[in-house]
């Protein structure tokens, strides 16, 4: 009897010592929760730095009122983010092509490997944009409306390969198209450079664009948004494939015939109308009151080089289930602050995500050190430079703001509200589909120490002057 007393003695202590291990376990375990969720991982690009890890910081309790606090409220949400990317356009094609296959490999990996920059919304071009090797189109010649010439053959030589590369690297990358012009027999004047287009080509030109998308489905590159053309307002004085666009007439386009065409025929392509500068919000205001033009297009596409970003809120403001997408902008290659105009990208960017785009996608992936090839010539720089003599690789100030947008802002992330009183202090914040949180700054004014105020918690970080930091918690 005494033994048996013992062996359950024995049997209740361990019983004990391993609920008090375990709970022990999970106290320790529920720490380290806590302490990682107060964990806020810091990257910086400055004088010193590109998109380089800081020391983290961390949550603690308290408030502040100070004058350079940024106040975050995740529980106010604004619009769906898509992505981030640049346009790879014949010229961008051809500039990476002359890359032996391994450098090509290693920077498409850099810019569409999902655990680097991971871009994932890129633009290209329905034939010759500006920044092409010469003027093309898909049916060249004579007036041909039964488009019996139609081919993309000039595609396949370096643009058609370096796209399919591009999304085997990331498979979620959305591509968007835009036409510069549509073949000069189209168009009054009869050539592809400036001039306007006829009205009595309107459905000839539907079957054109969905043949296009139908080729390229072909060749395994699926084109999931289209604009029917880029920068309706202008033809750019015949200096390069450009098209004038009255807005009656891409109502009519959309409405009466693309629209109907991509439905008849089952391609899922968005139409994203405009394509154009900021000042025009109100044609495409007016053009989205067009109840069976909606049927077909939910989406303004919008570059930013005449009028402010505030103006995109206007149209939202009308027609608040209307999409915003940011299509075209980058830096110019004879400015002396290409490789170091981060900070200026970085507010541009932000100012843009503030005003309810969805994403972002700057102009030439990459060009020569002269901004070729173009047909202009003009003094756009690209993304990232490829010398022309020794294919080495300079990343423009562009580049390095990107890094702290397109690195951690993940698709379907969610905009959340941000409110700060220094006017030279640019914020932007998200949350993303896993709880990852994002703060991006842009401090184009002094050093100075910032203080993030979320809820009952604060976190400092101090700032050089021109500067970007990119915040991220869960």
């Amino acid at each position: 009897m005494p033994d048996e007393t013992t062996r359950r003695d024995f049997l209740k202590f361990s019983a004990l010592s391993v609920v008090a291990g375990s709970a022990a376990a999970v106290s320790v375990s529920a720490n380290r929760r806590e302490e990682a969720s107060r964990k806020i991982n810091v990257w910086l690009t400055n004088d010193k730095v590109r998109f380089s890890p800081a020391p983290p910081l961390q949550w603690t309790s308290g408030r502040t009122a100070g004058g350079n606090t940024i106040v975050l409220d995740p529980h106010k949400t604004f619009q769906e983010i898509l992505g981030f990317g640049a346009a790879l356009t014949d010229a961008s094609c051809y500039m990476l092509h002359q890359l032996s296959p391994p450098a090509r490999e290693e920077l498409l990996n850099e810019l569409f490997g999902p655990s680097q920059m991971g871009f994932n919304v890129c633009r290209t071009c329905v034939g010759a944009s500006d920044y092409s090797r010469k003027v093309y189109s898909f049916d060249e010649g004579d007036a041909d409306p039964e488009l019996a010439r139609f081919s993309i053959e000039h595609d396949r030589e370096y643009t058609l390969p370096v796209l399919r590369q591009a999304r085997s690297v990331n498979p979620d990358l959305f591509l968007f198209s835009s036409p510069w012009s549509p073949p000069g027999w189209m168009k009054a004047g009869g050539s592809m450079l400036g001039g306007s287009m006829q009205r009595r080509y309107l459905r000839v030109y539907s079957q054109y664009l969905g043949k296009f998308l139908e080729a390229y489905g072909s060749e395994g590159v699926t084109i999931q948004a289209l604009t029917p053309q880029n920068e309706v307002d202008t033809d750019q004085d015949g200096r390069m494939p450009a098209c004038s666009w009255p807005q009656e007439y891409e109502i009519e386009f959309v409405r009466d015939h693309l629209g109907p065409l991509l439905e008849q025929k089952g391609i899922p392509t968005k139409i994203w109308i405009l394509d154009h500068n900021y000042n025009l919000w109100g044609r495409a205001a007016c053009e989205l009151e067009d109840e069976k033009l909606r049927k077909y297009c939910n989406a303004v596409a919008w570059h930013g080089y005449v009028g402010t970003a505030e103006m995109m809120s206007r149209v939202h403001e009308l027609q608040p289930q209307v999409e915003m997408y940011w299509t075209e902008g980058g830096p110019d290659y004879t400015s002396p602050d290409y490789q170091t105009d981060w900070t200026s990208w970085g507010v541009k960017f932000t100012d843009i995500l503030r005003n309810w785009c969805c994403s972002i996608t700057a102009w030439n992936l990459a060009l020569d050190e002269r901004g070729r090839p173009n047909i202009g010539p003009f003094s756009c720089g690209g993304l990232v430079t490829i010398d022309s003599t020794s294919n080495n690789i300079t990343r423009s100030g562009q580049y390095w703001a990107f890094a702290h947008f397109a690195r951690n802002i993940r698709r379907r992330a969610r905009r959340f509200a941000s409110e700060g009183s220094l006017s030279d202090l640019h914020h932007v914040a998200f949350s993303n589909p896993d709880s990852e949180n994002v703060v991006v700054l842009s401090n184009s004014g002094p050093a100075r120490s910032v203080t993030l105020q979320l809820g009952d918690s604060v976190a400092q970080i101090q700032l050089d002057q021109k500067s970007l930091a990119t915040l991220v918690w869960r």
